[in-house]
């Protein structure tokens, strides 16, 4: 997205609205384990395909790494997730998805981490996160 609309970013002012930045729940931990949560999207009769891509070893491997950067900067991984989003020169918009108050107020720090990203951070995020992207 980044290469291919970056004529629309530069030329109109183009923003992106970024949809599930917390990976439909992966990026806040709560699959780390590889089991499912009782109550959790996850769990849904038709949604094998979720079960599959949140359990995934390497994805819950990355996002264990994740909670360690995130822990430097006093942040939850959730938080970490949305700050990466807010980084980003041409994210307008996060939609968080959150389904509880503390989640709402959780989220909402994401402001404050976002501030301490320096690009070296940037880049130990981006050297996990890349080669699982789909």
């Amino acid at each position: 997205m980044e290469v291919e609309y970056a004529r629309l970013y530069r030329d109109t002012g183009l923003g992106l609205t970024t949809w599930s930045p917390l990976a439909s729940g992966l990026l806040t931990g709560k699959y780390a384990s590889g089991t499912v949560p009782d109550g959790s999207r996850a769990a849904l009769k038709n949604y094998n395909w979720l079960r599959q891509q949140v359990t995934d070893p390497h994805r819950n491997q990355a996002v264990s790494e994740l909670g360690r950067i995130a822990a430097e900067l006093g942040a939850t991984t959730a938080q970490l997730a949305l700050a990466w989003c807010l980084s980003k020169p041409h994210v307008s918009s996060v939609i968080t998805g959150a389904s509880r108050p503390a989640q709402v107020i959780e989220n909402m720090q994401a402001v404050d981490v976002a501030a301490r990203l320096d690009p070296e951070m940037l880049a130990r995020i981006e050297a996990l996160t890349e080669p699982l992207a789909d």
